[in-house]
C-alpha cells in the first residue's frame, strides 16, 4: 500500500516544527547561562551572505505551511517575518503548528498528481505534487532546519545530532 502525501507532510513538518522548539529553548537557556541577550543568537549567521537565524527559522515555518497550500491549492497563513526575538519565534512556530492541526488528511489524497509551479529566484519550476514533495518541499524544509541548528552551534550553544533528530515514538 502506498504512502499518503499526508503522511509524508504534516507529521514531517510536525515533527521538524518540534524541533526548532527544541532549539529555541537551547538558545533560550544559553543566553541566560552566558548572560548574553538572546535577541544576539537570533541575528546571528553563519556567513555574511546567508540569513540569520531568524531567517532560517521563518523560512523553514513557511516551507511547512507553503508545501500544504501548494499541494492543497488554497492559501497559507501569511506572517511578517518580523521576529527579532525567541518570544517572536516562539509564536510563529505555534501559528504554524496550529494551521498544520487544521489540516486534514483527506485534504491531502491525490495531491501527489496535482500540478504545482514555483518561483524561486524568478526562475519557474513545474512539478508534480510528488516530485514537489520530495525534491524541493522537503529538502528546503530541512535543509532551514539545518542551517538553524548549525548557527546554534556556531554561538556555543549545546545543540547535538539527537536534538536535531528529535525523539523516536
Amino acid at each position: 500500500m502506498p504512502i499518503s502525501m499526508y503522511r509524508l507532510t504534516v507529521p514531517l513538518f510536525q515533527r521538524g516544527l518540534t524541533t526548532l522548539g527544541t532549539y529555541l529553548d537551547k538558545a533560550e537557556s544559553h543566553a541566560a547561562e552566558k548572560g548574553i541577550a538572546s535577541s544576539e543568537l537570533v541575528s546571528s549567521r553563519l556567513a555574511p551572505d546567508m540569513l540569520p537565524f531568524s531567517g532560517q527559522f521563518q523560512r523553514a515555518t513557511d516551507s511547512a505551511k507553503l508545501a500544504i497550500a501548494r499541494l492543497t491549492a488554497t492559501d497559507a497563513p501569511k506572517f511578517e517575518d518580523n521576529e527579532t526575538t525567541i518570544g517572536d519565534l516562539r509564536e510563529r512556530l505555534a501559528k504554524t503548528n496550529s494551521y498544520l492541526a487544521t489540516i486534514a488528511p483527506s485534504a491531502l489524497d491525490g495531491t501527489e498528481t496535482n500540478e504545482v509551479t514555483i518561483a524561486p529566484g524568478g526562475n519557474k519550476f513545474t512539478f508534480r505534487g510528488d516530485e514537489y514533495l520530495a525534491t524541493f518541499a522537503l529538502p528546503n524544509f530541512y535543509f532551514h532546519i539545518s542551517m538553524a541548528h548549525a548557527i546554534l552551534r556556531n554561538q556555543g550553544v549545546a545543540v547535538g545530532k539527537m536534538d536535531y533528530l528529535g525523539r523516536f515514538s
